[in-house]
């Protein structure tokens, strides 16, 4: 087991010092979709748009204890991820400095520099900022981020607490994979409550790293990892994430582009929620399953919210955009 009930349920309460639990529902058109109960977990309605805000709570809230004369962080991400940092580092008078790829989403970078991060562009995708920034950060005295960290998975994990507890009894949950703390916290949570919820993970079919790995036993690196669905978009499985969620996994599913984009239309118009790709992937491999999961109860993570005006209106519109 990853975490007791009890460590899951701390970090809940102080994650709940910064942010409310945010909402579960049900909804009817989806349930018409699929021939499932369907319960989202949106978490596209947190402080910074997306479930990361969890982790950085917990990973500051850690640092200041364990690492005091800390003057600042840094990181690489997305977006998503160095949302939260920024936010969580500069509310406890920390630096953010904060790596991400050239042609990364410009809102996204728009709201990290909102939330005061010092932003700085590198390499061609994810991965390589990331490499870059775990390199800057010993050379200017600042605390590396990685991707995936115990304290991160922690913070992450209450939402998956929330979730199991606020919702009926799931039969499956379905939630995206990037580097892995999002499906690693539900497999802590669903494992903290003794429940038998089958956890299904996703991954974007042009960047399928996580399912590859799965299956191989072993980290398998991807070429490219070109996908509009930002969040999913990783060449480089971590091999801590794939320890958990290898064996922990009922199984792990890739999506194409287009299932993606459709998953962000109909979220739109079952729901009117805005869905980012790796925020609708979800929905999206539970339409592929859809004889499968016929009359059971099932969730979806709806893990983020930040997508360009661009591409949204394009998704809209009827066509994938270009990643």
């Amino acid at each position: 087991m990853l975490f007791t009930l009890p460590e899951i349920e701390d970090a809940a309460r102080l994650v709940h010092r910064h942010m409310p639990p945010t909402p579960q529902y049900a909804w009817p058109q989806l349930a018409a979709r699929t021939g499932a109960e369907v319960w989202v977990k949106h978490e596209n309605h947190g402080p910074t748009g997306a479930f990361k805000a969890r982790g950085a709570i917990a990973f500051i809230d850690w640092l200041r204890r364990t690492h005091p004369d800390c003057p600042g962080i840094i990181t690489a991400t997305r977006g998503n991820h160095g949302q939260a940092q920024a936010r969580a580092a500069r509310a406890a008078g920390l630096r953010a400095v904060v790596y991400v790829p050239r042609g990364n989403s410009v809102e996204k970078n728009a709201a990290m520099r909102a939330f005061g991060a010092e932003l700085r562009e590198f390499g061609e995708d994810f991965d390589t900022a990331r490499e870059e920034a775990m390199r800057a950060a010993e050379a200017e005295g600042l605390f590396p981020v990685p991707p995936f960290h115990t304290e991160l998975v922690r913070g992450v994990a209450t939402y998956g607490l929330e979730f199991l507890r606020a919702a009926p009894p799931l039969d499956a949950v379905y939630v995206p994979i990037g580097c892995g703390s999002g499906i690693c916290g539900v497999i802590a949570a669903r494992d903290a409550l003794g429940l038998s919820t089958e956890v299904i993970g996703v991954v974007s079919t042009e960047a399928a790293g996580a399912k590859l790995s799965a299956e191989a036993g072993r980290p398998v690196e991807t070429e490219s990892a070109r996908t509009f669905a930002d969040g999913m978009a990783v060449r480089v499985p971590v091999q801590a994430a794939l320890d958990i969620y290898a064996p922990g996994a009922a199984r792990i599913l890739a999506v194409s582009e287009d299932e993606v984009a459709a998953a962000v239309r109909i979220l739109f118009a079952d729901t009117h929620n805005v869905a980012e790709g790796a925020g609708a992937a979800a929905l999206a491999a539970l339409l592929q399953e859809g004889e499968r999961m016929r009359g059971r109860r099932v969730g979806i993570i709806l893990s983020g919210g930040n997508i360009d005006t661009g591409p949204f209106a394009a998704i809209l519109g009827g066509t994938t955009p270009a990643p």
